[in-house]
């Protein structure tokens, strides 16, 4: 049996950081600081994601609640037709067989 592993890294877990160390030789405070660097960059790009997610979600909730409201309203326009041309039927039925 053949297994195959991947291991996939992305944004501030991407680098390579020792190597960074070795090439740039630089001081262990210079090294985290460029880690918390990436690292708020990476939540600030995160967080501007997900508030132009949160527009799109709005506008889509938005969308939904007007065809659902439109939808509504043509039912129960619909249900008052129907109830209206059956009360004309049995009206004009009892009529024609004189009960009324």
């Amino acid at each position: 049996m053949l297994a195959i592993e991947f291991e996939w890294k992305s944004g501030v877990a991407a680098r390579d950081w020792s190597n960074v160390a070795k090439k740039g030789h630089i001081e262990v405070m210079e090294l985290e600081l460029k880690k918390l660097f990436d690292t708020v960059t990476s939540i600030h790009d995160e967080m501007f994601y997900l508030r132009e997610r949160e527009v799109e979600m709005q506008d889509l909730n938005i969308a939904t609640y007007s065809k659902m409201a439109t939808f509504s309203f043509l039912s129960i326009m619909v249900c008052l037709s129907v109830a209206a041309l059956q009360l004309w039927h049995l009206k004009s039925f009892f009529e024609r067989k004189k009960l009324l």
